[in-house]
């Protein structure tokens, strides 16, 4: 199944050149607005601050490091990663107003930054769709300055039996959405089968403490549909 998976990986590139003027929208069908929600959960976890810089890999549109900048009274330096063009490009339009907002085009796997460099490390719904967890993990580590602090948000496992019953029945609606929506529905049968298969909490957070993190924990969110983890460089 891994190797399957592995091999689908490729779509989410597809379908993101396909959708990343239709990207935000999706996500609001496919959580039902709840992923805005968990977001600024997710920046609240941070407690952000001026003077702490922020790296945001699988950036997207910006999401992430809108919010961020944001609480920052828009004076926290942030690089945005993605390793997709086009998404870079609708992060750049959409947040052409900061000033203070670098983009990067590469993967998770190997950013094209200096180690040491930054306070935060976010991904948002991006370590399952990376190549290898293992490496993006010790990337994270190897840009992160001393002290600093990396913190994941990602689809996870659900603790209630019944509550997972019925958020399966509706992750097989989420390729219909996708059809609709895109006009494709392949990518997102990858990504419902990529959440399903993605790893636990607590093997995410071993994941963590091999690649040296220290303090590790997670938090989960509505139930388990989703969790943050957090880990530090000390």
């Amino acid at each position: 199944m891994k190797q399957y998976l592995q091999q689908r990986k490729g779509l989410v590139q597809g379908v993101f050149d396909k959708v990343f003027d239709k990207y935000d929208a999706m996500n609001d069908f496919m959580s039902l607005g709840a992923h805005r929600v968990w977001k600024k959960n997710f920046i609240l976890s941070l407690n952000p601050s001026i003077n702490k810089s922020l790296i945001d890999v699988a950036c997207g549109t910006g999401d992430i490091a809108k919010l961020y900048i944001k609480s920052t009274n828009e004076e926290a330096n942030i690089m945005c990663v993605d390793p997709n063009i086009n998404m870079i490009k609708s992060c750049k339009k959409r947040l052409k107003e900061f000033k203070n907002i670098k983009w990067s085009l590469s993967g998770a796997e190997n950013l094209k930054i200096r180690s040491n460099s930054y306070d935060f490390y976010t991904i948002s719904f991006g370590l399952r769709n990376t190549k290898n967890i293992k490496k993006s993990l010790e990337e994270a580590y190897r840009v992160l300055k001393p002290g600093g602090r990396f913190i994941c948000l990602e689809f996870s496992k659900i603790e209630n039996e019944n509550f997972n019953l019925l958020y399966k029945k509706y992750s097989k609606i989420i390729p219909k959405l996708g059809k609709l929506v895109v006009g494709d529905d392949k990518p997102y049968e990858y990504l419902v089968e990529s959440i399903e298969n993605f790893i636990n909490q607590e093997e995410l957070l071993e994941l963590m403490k091999k690649s040296n993190f220290q303090k590790c924990s997670y938090r989960n969110l509505s139930g388990g549909i989703v969790a943050i983890h957090s880990g530090w460089k000390i």
